[in-house]
């Protein structure tokens, strides 16, 4: 008899609500699974979002910005703008949601209840490890704020310090993720020391957190510090009845996170602390709609309020799972940013001619090719018939030794980039961004080189389409000699084989073949010894 009354494994290990929760926040934050099967990282419109949770914005799957990093780079642009809409979205998800995001929401967050699964000696919470869990607001302080802000108005250079010295995600999901694809083994010439330590806070992170419940939430989490100044205005969260409470402490014992009463700033809204409240005092609350009532007796309006989401619950999955689709289907095949198929349907010529009507005067981009759509869609392995413009010596490609198939950008001050103008020229194409710390900084060594030799050489910057700082206003204080344009659908960037990661160089000798193309960051003796190359 009682072998029966005992629940089966699957009853044992059936998943809760709440982590069938989280499972779902980290595939609708990772949507775009193409990403992790091409190598790619995703570039469209939904990148300028910020998603609720702690997930890095150059993980393949990705498909929003990481809040955290968008901070970051908006105190570092604070000497050219406000960075208002990263202000308004965090006091969004802060007010509503508030740490209900780590809790629930976060996928950095599973991964860290997932290592702590580990059988392993674990390390109870303390008072020391309530003092420790203040370490989050100096990180923030200091590697959020500090820093960033400091570089940004001192040397006008983005450096989201956190980002580049500490974040595990980063790490893990941006790095790792890229790398293990075998269309990224050329990533592996830009490892140096600062992965190698990156790697290794990365694997120390972890070990802590299979042995200490959320170490990287409870000690260093920068997003967790912010959200949990919203503790005391979140709307939806845990919420104590304080006539039923007997403040017997269960709570807070119960508690894997370093709280002092349930709801204040490290509490992380999981819901646990209702299973051991014996007086059903807790509840999940949205404002006055109670969203998980403990199921106590004498509940009284809790076991009512709560038949509401029960009867709407089942709307709300379908709801929920419709847009779960929707955003795979969106983001692995009808996206105009994953969609390889789309080609610019006119050529160069007619884009550029006065009688087609199209305005370029202001600034925007016009990216074309020369072949006439069917043309274009040539492989990569076949030869382009003479008669275009081009010797017919080399195969359409971006690898070392084939020729780039040609493309034509409008620059900022007015002037065509035209790829077929340039046979007899060396040809520099490097691929940057405003919010890309070595790209600016090696913007200089490619202006000294376009400078030092004048007329024999071609070159044009190319900033993506994904915009966080307006390149015009952020070059509009700096003198660099050669010509920048956006590659406004990608064009380009699918032209020279590139991946979303940056910065990336490309050089073309005098035949218009490709004798370099590498993602990383250059030097001015690298560049002259690239020429020198080029030119033999």
């Amino acid at each position: 008899m009682d072998e029966l009354l005992k629940p089966n494994w699957r009853q044992a290990h059936r998943p809760t609500k709440r982590r069938l929760v989280q499972l779902y926040s980290a595939l609708l934050h990772n949507a775009h699974i193409k990403g992790f099967i091409d190598g790619k990282i995703y570039t469209g419109n939904a990148k300028y979002a910020c998603v609720p949770g702690f997930n890095c914005y150059s993980c393949p799957g990705a498909v929003g910005a990481c809040p955290l990093g968008a901070v970051q780079n908006a105190l570092a642009s604070t000497g050219h703008r406000a960075g208002w809409y990263v202000l308004g979205i965090l006091l969004l998800f802060g007010v509503i949601l508030g740490r209900t995001i780590c809790g629930w929401l976060c996928p950095f967050g599973l991964m860290q209840e997932l290592l702590h699964k580990i059988p392993t000696p674990k390390i109870r919470k303390s008072r020391f490890t309530r003092t420790l869990s203040w370490l989050k607001y100096v990180i923030l302080a200091v590697f959020v704020i500090a820093v960033p802000l400091w570089y940004g108005l001192r040397y006008q250079i983005p450096l989201p310090s956190f980002c580049k010295y500490i974040c595990p995600a980063g790490t893990l999901e941006g790095g790792i993720g890229l790398l293990a694809n075998p269309a990224n083994t050329s990533f592996y010439s830009m490892l140096g020391i600062l992965f190698t330590r990156k790697f290794v806070i990365m694997v120390v992170i972890g070990l802590i957190c299979v042995f200490c419940y959320r170490g990287f939430c409870r000690f260093i989490c920068p997003l967790g510090a912010i959200y949990g100044l919203f503790s005391r205005f979140n709307l939806i969260g845990v919420k104590v009845d304080a006539q039923r409470c007997n403040r017997c402490g269960a709570c807070v014992r119960h508690c894997g996170m370093d709280v002092d009463r349930v709801g204040d700033h490290e509490c992380i809204h999981c819901g646990k602390c209702m299973e051991v409240c014996s007086q059903g005092a807790i509840s999940i609350r949205a404002g006055r709609l109670i969203l998980r009532d403990p199921g106590k007796s004498g509940a009284g309006e809790g076991h009512e309020a709560s038949a509401r989401p029960s009867r709407w619950g089942r709307i709300l999955c379908g709801a929920a799972l419709a847009l779960l689709c929707f955003a795979l289907i969106w983001f692995n095949f009808l996206d105009p940013a994953v969609r390889d198929d789309i080609k610019p349907a006119q050529k160069a010529e007619e884009l550029l001619a006065p009688s087609t009507g199209t305005d370029l005067a202001e600034g925007n981009v016009t990216l074309a090719g020369t072949e006439a759509p069917a043309e274009r869609e040539m492989s990569a392995t076949e030869e382009e018939p003479a008669g275009d413009g081009f010797e017919n010596d080399g195969l359409i490609g971006h690898e070392v030794g084939q020729r780039l198939e040609d493309f034509m950008l409008q620059c900022y001050n007015g002037e065509a980039f035209h790829l077929a103008d340039t046979r007899g020229k060396i040809v520099f194409i490097n691929l940057w961004a405003t919010y890309c710390t070595p790209c600016i900084q090696e913007l200089p060594y490619f202006s000294e080189l376009y400078e030092a030799h004048g007329d024999d050489i071609a070159m044009i910057a190319v900033h993506p389409r994904l915009v966080t700082m307006d390149p015009v206003d952020f070059l509009s204080d700096r003198s660099f000699a050669m010509p920048f344009a956006t590659d406004t659908d990608d064009t380009v960037t699918k032209i020279v084989g590139g991946t979303g990661t940056l910065p990336q160089t490309i050089v073309l000798n005098r035949k218009g073949m490709v004798v370099y193309n590498r993602v990383g960051s250059v030097t001015p003796e690298m560049l002259e010894a690239l020429y020198d190359e080029a030119d033999k």
